[in-house]
């Protein structure tokens, strides 16, 4: 079927060359970047060596919907270790928000002998406060790290819990690529306006993490 004999009308799928397709509610189902959305860059946090934590206490409000969190080159001190996340009602004085997560991942090892693909129970929370689990054991050796993003959608709500997806690749402790898939939602109807990251074990050493707003 012709995608203008489609029964909810026709879309116009050929912006020009130079614009991004963008969807929206308008009458031709799709729009050209102009119609607005965006990413609205809010901090950058430099890693430095030997931090027990980083926390973000500023710019997470009711300003956007969506908060996205970027991450680049997180390095880790401890061999099998991984970077965490909380949550904070507080603006940072406790990070303890009630949390309840699932998760599977995916690897493949260097030597090409070893695949993986399957849940972790023992990286999800049922109703926890402890931290969030971002990755399998990223390694310690100089060019190790963990890479990803994460999604925390309407954090300044007070009426619905807080629902959070992120996807993290590590070159992880066994030489190889291990990609861990999350989705959870911090149990309070309270707004949350603060994040912290940690370490499992040891300190994260660089990288850096980068909030944007979803407009």
């Amino acid at each position: 079927m012709a995608l203008n004999k489609l029964p909810f009308g026709s879309f116009n799928v050929t912006p020009s060359a130079n614009t991004a397709i963008r969807f929206n509610s308008d009458a031709d189902g799709f729009e050209t970047a102009s119609a607005g959305g965006s990413l609205v860059k809010i901090s950058t946090t430099t890693i430095s060596s030997g931090s027990s934590t980083v926390s973000i206490t500023s710019g997470i409000d009711s300003t956007y919907k969506e908060y996205f969190f970027v991450f680049n080159n997180l390095h880790l001190s401890n061999d099998n270790a991984q970077p965490q996340i909380n949550f904070s009602i507080d603006s940072g004085s406790n990070y303890n928000v009630t949390k309840t997560s699932t998760n599977f991942s995916s690897a493949h090892n260097e030597a090409g002998s070893s695949t993986l693909l399957g849940y972790n129970g023992s990286w999800d929370l049922a109703q926890a406060t402890t931290p969030q689990p971002l990755t399998a054991g990223t390694g310690n050796d100089n060019d190790e790290s963990a890479s990803g993003f994460l999604h925390l959608f309407d954090p300044s709500n007070t009426t619905f819990v807080k629902h959070f997806i992120a996807t993290m690749n590590s070159y992880v402790s066994d030489s190889s690529a291990q990609t861990l898939f999350i989705a959870g939602y911090g149990n309070t109807t309270s707004a949350i306006n603060a994040v912290q990251f940690a370490a499992s074990a040891g300190t994260l050493d660089a990288g850096t993490i980068t909030l944007y707003g979803v407009s």
